[in-house]
């Protein structure tokens, strides 16, 4: 391990970044080193210039992921060199924002009908019936669900946050009767990986992608269809069917369709100074609001959460706050 790299890592876990973003910054520094054959701390503003341009000329990278390779060369400077860094030499590429694909009721139906085996299927009931991502779901422990309550325990997701999910009868059934036709039962993970789903570890988080993709033609599906494509259906049945609002993500998804298009920036759980908030929608450096949502009732949630929106307030240098208690 070089000097360099090894003073880069330890900033990272001093800040305690998730594995995924620090493998994800260390490879772009290799990256950008490479390119130039040259270390990184011989390298400047031209440098990277010109390596942002072949990410979008020669990689035919999306704009989304140069941002994130902008802002791992940002914390290698910043972070590690405690060197300057100017946004006006460096600018990060507009966002780009697309309406996701949306299915019909019939549509989720025919992909699930058309896996190939039983293992997928229920890989798939769960995704559709949670919401969950496929890297949530890969990583579903048996004691993650609660019968009694009937919810799902999300354990580290997004944001590494905690958070529960509805457990529909329907989808319960479905488990059990999966637990059922184990020949060897998981003592750990809900979804053990292996050819034989036997093994000491979860399965890897293409398998969903996998079902969903090989389902999703077998149904002659002409969509782009991916696992997030069943996140984006609840929040829909929600619209067109009035079905009663059951997870706050549906909630934040909601949200966030009712901003699309506008002059707008928002910001998914937003990680400010004293923790996360669901949305910050801003216009401009001044004109700053956030958004918290509560999937609950009870007689001291709103006084809390007033309490605590005053303070991301002052953190954020925000005016003002929306509060929305279901």
């Amino acid at each position: 391990m070089t000097r360099l790299r090894k003073m880069m890592l330890e900033e990272l876990q001093r800040r305690n970044y998730s594995q995924s973003t620090t493998t994800a910054y260390i490879r772009t520094v290799e990256d950008f080193a490479r390119y130039f054959k040259r270390s990184p701390d011989q390298l400047g503003p031209e440098h990277i210039r010109e390596y942002q341009a072949q990410l979008f000329n020669k990689q035919k990278l999306a704009p989304n992921t140069v941002t994130q390779r902008l802002a791992a060369l940002r914390f290698f400077y910043v972070k590690t060199l405690h060197k300057p860094w100017s946004a006006d030499e460096t600018p990060y590429p507009k966002k780009v924002v697309r309406i996701p694909a949306i299915l019909s009721q019939d549509e989720v139906a025919k992909i699930i009908d058309a896996v190939y085996t039983p293992f997928h299927r229920i890989v798939l009931m769960t995704l559709y019936a949670t919401g969950v991502r496929r890297a949530e779901l890969a990583r579903l422990k048996v004691t993650d669900i609660d019968s009694e309550r009937m919810v799902i325990h999300v354990q580290g997701g997004k944001g590494r946050k905690d958070r529960d999910v509805m457990l529909s009868p329907k989808l319960l059934e479905a488990l059990r009767e999966h637990w059922r036709s184990l020949r060897r039962k998981p003592a750990e993970w809900l979804f053990p990986g292996n050819r034989w789903h036997t093994a000491n570890h979860p399965i890897e988080t293409k398998v969903p992608w996998q079902a969903c993709h090989a389902a999703a033609q077998r149904a002659g599906i002409q969509k782009e269809i991916h696992p997030h494509t069943l996140r984006h259906y609840a929040p829909w049945g929600i619209v067109t069917r009035g079905t009663p609002v059951e997870r706050e993500g549906d909630m934040h998804i909601l949200n966030r369709m009712t901003w699309f298009a506008t002059a707008s920036d928002v910001t998914r759980e937003a990680n400010e100074p004293r923790g996360p908030v669901d949305f910050k929608v801003s216009r401009g450096s001044t004109d700053k609001t956030l958004v918290e949502f509560k999937l609950a009732k009870n007689s001291q949630l709103e006084r809390n959460l007033q309490n605590q929106t005053q303070i991301y307030e002052k953190a954020s240098d925000a005016q003002r706050s929306i509060k929305v208690i279901v």
